[in-house]
């Protein structure tokens, strides 16, 4: 049998994990600007910490997760998303002291899913989390900050930001009952999935894919009807901070996420771009989840991105730095450009040395590698303590004493591609 990786998972070659590292550089700087500090948890939990409270009815639950029992007869699930490992960690590391505390994220998460165009079963994703603050502007600050690492990443016209409210736990008992009483008069009609979603969180039939599912749903009451005063002020808080800062979005009416552990403002950022895997970043608020875990009451909110869907979007990748290409001439040259590539990439310099090859056999590899420069080092130019530094771009060429090569090269420490 030929060695393949395994089905849904994929290797990433260096021309690709520069574009991801790229992405989750940018998250992480944008992150640290609105004040979130990063966390990084076990690929793996005790399986209740997702079984619990991800929801029984979820697919991710009932069909997706990876579990296995360990040689000590633990049942362990490598970790499908990311809140319910980030809220063990805020529960077992006492941070509940430090609140309000705001959290970034990245990492692999596992999915045993049919694997398509921008899904995968083994994926990455980027993540906030913003505990301890139960004010609507926590909910519009941390999609600011994804609209900001959506515009630096060049994806703003390429994604739209829809928004909608869960409520509260009093507005969800409402709508739960006016939902219930409308899907069972089309009981026939829904997909076997809803049928046992009817009874357990009829919610969740509001998200079906299934296409006869969502015609029911299209008459379905809308939760908006429901809302107390509470839930209703809230949402009209978090869209008139939006409007505020400017940020455009879309009223979507059976938004209703995944889990669930959501109330109050609930979003996506969805994209035409990528068939039908829409969604790059989707979040919202979840007060009761840290209680139902076990710690105290906490409010929270945040959201989490796809990698692999953020990265698809992207229209060019990036490119390393520019390298200098070494052209030493001859043995004793061969020797010195060795500790010369040291000396250059301890000061800062990409650095690209050959190790065979005549003077134009290797002007041709700074060419291929697109060195910014080359420089040129033989015995006469060891005997002057100086060598020779072409500039590749005009084909300009100098003379820089070696000792002092550092700053003759200083223009070109961050050569751009």
């Amino acid at each position: 049998m030929a060695l393949q990786p395994v089905r849904g998972t994929r290797d990433l070659l260096p021309e690709e994990s520069l574009r991801y590292r790229h992405l989750t550089a940018t998250a992480r700087r944008i992150a640290s600007l609105y004040g979130f500090g990063e966390i990084a948890t076990p690929v793996f939990e005790f399986t209740d910490v997702f079984k619990r409270n991800l929801g029984d009815t979820t697919d991710v639950v009932t069909k997706e997760m990876y579990t296995f029992d360990d040689r000590g007869g633990e049942s362990l699930t490598l970790r499908p998303e990311g809140t319910a490992a980030i809220v063990r960690a805020f529960i077992s590391e006492g941070l509940a002291q430090q609140v309000p505390l705001r959290l970034y994220y990245e990492g692999p998460m596992f999915r045993y899913e049919r694997p398509q165009k921008g899904r995968y079963r083994q994926f990455h994703q980027i993540g906030v989390e913003f505990f301890g603050a139960s004010e609507p502007q926590a909910d519009i600050e941390v999609m600011a900050l994804a609209v900001q690492l959506l515009a630096e990443l060049g994806l703003s016209d390429k994604t739209v930001l829809e928004l909608n409210s869960m409520g509260d736990a009093d507005s969800r008992t409402a709508y739960r009952e006016g939902l219930v009483t409308y899907l069972r008069d089309h009981h026939a009609h829904l997909s076997d999935d809803s049928r046992i979603r009817l009874d357990k969180n009829p919610l969740r039939i509001l998200d079906s894919k299934d296409e006869n599912d969502r015609r029911i749903v299209a008459g379905a009451p809308s939760i908006a009807a429901s809302f107390n005063a509470l839930s209703a002020d809230y949402f009209a808080a978090v869209k008139e901070g939006l409007d505020a800062l400017g940020i455009a979005y879309k009223l979507s009416p059976t938004l209703v996420r995944g889990f669930d552990y959501y109330c109050h403002s609930v979003f996506e950022f969805t994209t035409t771009h990528l068939g039908a895997q829409g969604t790059v970043i989707g979040g919202g608020r979840y007060d009761g989840l840290v209680e139902m875990m076990g710690g105290p009451a906490t409010p929270a909110t945040g959201w989490a991105g796809g990698i692999e869907r953020l990265a698809m979007l992207m229209q060019a990748d990036p490119k390393p730095p520019r390298p200098i290409a070494l052209v030493p001439i001859g043995e004793t040259a061969e020797r010195a450009a060795l500790r010369m590539a040291q000396d250059l990439r301890r000061a800062g310099f990409a650095v690209d040395l050959g190790y065979k090859g005549n003077v134009g056999r290797r002007m041709k590899r700074a060419n291929k590698v697109n060195a910014c420069a080359a420089i040129i080092l033989g015995d006469d130019e060891l005997a002057a303590g100086a060598a020779k530094v072409k500039d590749l771009d005009s084909g300009t060429e100098t003379t820089a004493a070696l000792d002092a090569l550092p700053a003759a090269l200083a223009g070109y420490a961050a050569a751009k591609p």
